[in-house]
Order: structure tokens, then C-alpha cells, then sequence
């Protein structure tokens, strides 16, 4: 019996709201069929949409300069890349003029310059000084301090250093972006700098694991387990693979920040709850029964970052990264609200679905995006094609590719029964075959496209 597509868009919808993903299958009309990428991008738009709506009705709970503000801006970062839809780094630009582009009032400490992630990476698409302008003066500030105190959790240590595992997200990617943005590499180096001196003291060498900060060296779980934070080493694999995202293979701590994440991935994978998630307390789950989103956000992120960048093997973690995504989509609620995010807190703490917090979503979106590219790149029918656009206004972008560039791609590919189609939304889009005589020479399109956004396009057999 052959449904509408319409029908079918309901079935799929109904089941997103379920947190149900559904596998790919043949549609019924010359549409690109509903892959897992286009469900993936759906229901990041319902999680990204939800916050944006609670947040301009409800209000901020917290400051927009706030570490768990500046986490949702990262994600958020993520969703506009993708998007094709100004509007959401539109939103994210009015934040950085209402914040003034300034960072919050303690300035040295990593909390309150997360938020120079986004203005950093906002200074990548629109090249407006301002941007970035008040986190480059402390940075400067930053590089130029020696950092030689103890990190032991004392004397408002964190006002000055990074001496709880957390920090290692909010400052380390926004210095590194800032090094993106700017090209000068000093902020990256000094990112490294004091990462590993963090590393060195927050780490358990047997574990590979992170504890929160020093207060929790010797304390223990009910079961007599160390206490390793869910969400603290998320926030540490979140932030070592933003690092990696900027580093150059040629920097000399490039192989090292590799080798941190093979460790900590095969660590987190073996710890992994058959729920997919990973609960609050790593080693004691059973004292926090219910799964944790914003800790398994991160570590899907990372995770998933790892293989499509090469540095994790896909078939040793893919496993893993699928069973975190669904568990992932499973919290999310009817209307678009993520649940299952701890409260903020500096340790394990009971959670519910009811609970949600802005980082959490953050997480959510950054796992998005990494499950997209871990799709379409390991999709063997088609011929992946990316259209970027750096510039700061929307255009349409003439693209012409060599038909000799799209067989390496995909040798299957048959000239006669091509169709190309957006693999986030699947629209489709016209193209044009370019020959010389008989012989095919390239495939010429135009492609609206926003700003800041990378549009992933698929070329298949019909």
C-alpha cells in the first residue's frame, strides 16, 4: 500500500516528539528519501527553537555573560553553521550587543570569558571588531600572567587559574578561537600551557578521568568508588576536541591533546549504561539511577567529533556514539524541552525528566551536528558535496565541481539517474552536467546559502 508523503511527514513528526528516530526509507515521491541526518537536524531544530522561545518568554535564569549561557551559545554556534537560517546567528548577535561584547565582571576567571567563544566565532563570519575587541584586551592580559600558583581549591584559586575540571571548557576554546580568529597563535599556546598544568594535577592517572578540583581527591561514593563527576568530564572532553577543532596537526602538543582523547574515549565507552546515557557519578551510577543529558551530551559530542576527524576509530566507538544520540533524543520532550540535565552543581546530584538547564542544551547541539557528519560521511550511495560560505551577507553561490572529483567520491554514481538534494532538509537542487563531446567534464549548480552556514549537499542515484 503506497501512504502520501504527507502522511508520512505526520508519522515521522509523531515520532520525533516521541524522541523515536526513524530509519531511513524509500519515500514515495522523487524527494530525497528521510535520512537519519534530516531526523537529526529536525529534532536539533525543536531543541533549539524550544530554548530560544522559553528564553524570550520566560527570561534568562541566569546573566547572557554566564558560563551556562556561553555553553548554549556554543551549540547554538553549531546549529546556525548548518542551518542555512540567519536567524539564528542573529539572535546570537543581539546576546553580544546586549552584553556590550564584554565578558563578565571577574574577568580572569574562565566562567566569565566563556562567553569569548561566541564572540569569537561571531568575529569568524561578520568580521566586526567589536566583537571581539574587550576579550582580546584580556587575553593579551591572560597571556602575558604566569600562572605559577598552586591549584589546590583555596584562596579563590579559580578566580586566577584553571583549577576545577569544568574551566577547561569555558577558557580554553574561547583563547584557541580567539587564535582562530585573529591568527596569532599566542592565545592558542597559552591554552595548551595551562591545560596541561591542569591535566597534570586534576587527572587520576589510573583513570584517566578527571576529578572536579582538589577537594575531591580523597572522597569517596557509596560504593567506596572515587568520585568522577558525569558532566565535569564531559565538560573536559567538550573542551579537548574544541581545542583540537583549532589546532593544527603541526603544533607540537597537537599528538598529545590526540592521545588524551583516545584514552578518556576508551575510558567513557566502558562506562557507558545500557540506557545509552551515562549517569551522574561515573563510577557509582546505581547511587544515581536516572540517565544525565548534559554529561552524555558532551561525551557524544566528543565522541563522535573524534571519529569523523579521524582520531577515533568509527567502528571501535560508533556503537557508543548511537546508543548516547538515542539515549539523547529519548529526553526530549513533546514540545522541544531537553529533560534529564542535572541542576548546576559541582558534583553527582539526582536528576529527573522535568529537569533541563541552557548547557544542557548546548550539549544537545553539539552532538547534533557531530551526528550529522558521521551520517553523511559514511553514507556509500552518495557523493557528499559541502558549499560554504564565509562571507558575511547571503548570496547564491555558483558551484561547479569536476565530474573526475565526484567519482572519487562515489564510483556508483550513473550520470543518467543523478538527483542532488539538501541532506539536511532534503530539497532538492537543480543542477547542470558540463560536457566536451560526449565526455562529462563537471556538475554545475547554484546554491542559496546564509552566512556563516555550510550547506551539505547529496549527490545520488535516483
Amino acid at each position: 500500500m503506497k501512504i502520501s508523503y504527507g502522511f508520512y511527514k505526520l508519522i515521522v513528526a509523531l515520532c520525533l516528539s516521541l524522541g523515536i528516530i526513524l530509519p531511513p526509507v524509500q519515500a514515495q515521491t522523487n524527494r530525497t528519501s528521510i535520512s537519519r541526518a534530516e531526523n537529526v537536524f529536525q529534532v536539533m531544530k525543536k531543541v533549539a527553537d524550544w530554548q530560544w522561545k522559553t528564553l524570550e518568554q520566560d527570561g534568562w535564569k541566569t546573566s547572557k555573560k554566564d558560563w551556562t549561557s556561553g555553553s548554549m551559545y556554543s551549540g547554538m554556534v553549531a546549529m546556525a553553521s548548518i542551518a542555512n537560517d540567519e536567524t539564528y546567528y542573529k539572535k546570537l548577535i543581539q546576546v553580544g550587543e546586549d552584553n556590550k561584547w564584554q565578558v563578565g565582571k571577574h574577568r580572569e576567571e574562565a566562567d566569565d570569558y566563556c562567553v569569548g567563544q561566541l564572540y569569537a566565532q561571531l568575529y569568524n563570519v561578520y568580521k566586526d571588531p567589536r566583537f571581539i575587541a574587550d576579550f582580546q584586551g584580556l587575553a593579551d592580559s591572560l597571556v602575558l600572567l604566569p600562572h605559577t600558583e598552586s591549584l589546590e581549591w583555596k584562596n579563590k584559586i579559580d578566580y586566577r587559574e584553571w583549577a576545577w575540571c569544568d574551566a577547561l571548557f569555558m577558557g580554553p576554546p574561547a583563547l584557541a578561537y580567539l587564535t582562530e580568529a585573529t591568527g596569532d597563535p599566542k592565545y592558542l599556546d597559552k591554552t595548551s600551557k595551562l591545560w596541561w598544568k591542569t591535566t597534570n594535577y586534576l587527572m587520576d592517572k589510573e583513570d584517566y578521568l578527571f576529578y572536579r578540583d582538589s577537594r575531591f581527591f580523597t572522597k569517596k561514593e557509596s560504593n567506596g568508588a572515587k568520585v568522577f563527576w558525569s558532566r565535569g568530564n564531559g565538560w573536559v572532553m567538550g573542551g579537548l576536541v574544541k581545542v583540537l577543532s583549532v589546532m593544527d596537526k603541526s603544533h607540537p602538543d597537537s599528538a598529545k591533546f590526540a592521545d588524551l582523547l583516545k584514552k578518556m574515549a576508551r575510558k567513557i565507552a566502558d562506562l557507558q549504561q545500557p540506557d545509552g546515557s551515562w549517569h551522574a557519578s561515573l563510577l557509582d551510577p546505581e547511587a544515581y539511577p536516572s540517565k544525565e543529558t548534559s554529561g552524555t551530551g558532551f561525551f557524544c559530542f566528543a565522541l563522535a567529533w573524534g571519529i569523523n576527524s579521524g582520531i577515533l576509530s568509527y567502528n571501535e566507538f560508533s556503537p557508543t556514539v548511537y546508543k548516547a544520540w538515542d539515549a539523547m533524543i529519548s529526553s526530549v520532550h513533546p514540545d522541544g524541552k531537553l529533560g534529564f540535565v542535572q541542576p548546576q552543581g559541582a558534583s553527582p546530584d539526582k536528576v529527573t525528566y522535568d529537569d533541563t538547564d541552557v548547557y544542557g542544551v548546548g550539549a544537545f547541539l553539539l552532538a547534533g551536528k557531530e551526528m550529522i557528519y558521521l551520517d553523511v560521511n559514511r553514507d556509500g550511495k552518495s557523493a557528499v558535496l559541502e558549499v560554504a560560505n564565509k562571507e558575511s551577507k547571503s548570496r547564491i553561490q555558483p558551484v561547479k565541481i569536476s565530474w573526475d572529483e565526484v567519482i572519487r567520491k562515489n564510483k556508483k554514481l550513473n550520470p543518467k539517474i543523478l538527483k542532488l538534494a539538501d541532506a539536511l532538509t532534503g530539497e532538492a537542487i537543480g543542477f547542470k552536467l558540463d560536457r566536451v563531446g560526449k565526455s562529462l567534464k563537471s556538475i554545475s549548480f547554484d546554491v542559496p546559502i546564509e552566512p556563516g552556514t555550510v550547506r551539505i549537499l547529496k549527490l545520488q542515484n535516483d
